[in-house]
C-alpha cells in the first residue's frame, strides 16, 4: 500500500474553477477540497465513494449528516446511492452525491486523476441556520476528510479490483 500526503484547501475562491463548476448548486457558501497526492489503487471515482462512505451511512455519520444537518438520505444499499447519499452526477474521473435538508443543499465531489483522488465538499446554505450549524461541523469535517481518504486508499489496497 502506498499513498502520499493529503493536501487541503479551504474557501470557494480556492477551489479551481474547473472543479466548481462540477457542483449541481446554484451558489457555493462553503467549499473545500482534500487531495491524496499518490496512490497506487486503481479504481473508478464510484469505487473510490464507496471506499469513503460505504454503501449505508455509519453511526456516526447518520449522526452529523441526519442528526445535525438533518439531510434526507436514501435508506438501505441501493446503486444509486453511496452512503444514502444519490449519485446525481458523473463522468469518466469523477462522480457527484448530493443531498438536502431543509436548510441547506450538499455536494460530495470525488474525483481520480494522475494517481490522485480528491474528495470536494460544497454546500449551499438554503436558509439562515445553515450558516450557524455548518461552521462547527466544518472544523470536525476539515480533521477527518484527510483520515477518510487514507482509510479509503487502505480499503482498495486490501481489496483488488473485480473482474
Amino acid at each position: 500500500m502506498d499513498f502520499g500526503p493529503v493536501d487541503g484547501v479551504v474557501g470557494t475562491r480556492d477551489v479551481p474553477d474547473s472543479v466548481r463548476a462540477l457542483s449541481s448548486l446554484p451558489r457555493i457558501d462553503y467549499a473545500d477540497r482534500f487531495t491524496l497526492l499518490s496512490t497506487d489503487a486503481d479504481a473508478s471515482p464510484e469505487r473510490w465513494a464507496r471506499a469513503m462512505f460505504g454503501d449505508v451511512p455509519s453511526a456516526g455519520e447518520l449522526l452529523i449528516w441526519r442528526g445535525f444537518l438533518g439531510l434526507r438520505l436514501s435508506p438501505g444499499r441501493s446503486p444509486a446511492t453511496v452512503a444514502g447519499w444519490r449519485i446525481d452526477g458523473r463522468g469518466d474521473d469523477w462522480i457527484r452525491l448530493g443531498a438536502a435538508s431543509w436548510f441547506l443543499t450538499a455536494d460530495l465531489l470525488v474525483q481520480t486523476a494522475g494517481g490522485r483522488v480528491s474528495l470536494t465538499t460544497f454546500l449551499h446554505y438554503a436558509r439562515f441556520p445553515g450558516h450557524v450549524v455548518w461552521p462547527p461541523l466544518a472544523a470536525v469535517h476539515r480533521r477527518l476528510a484527510p483520515a477518510v481518504l487514507r482509510a479509503a486508499a487502505t480499503r482498495l489496497a486490501a481489496r483488488p479490483a473485480p473482474a
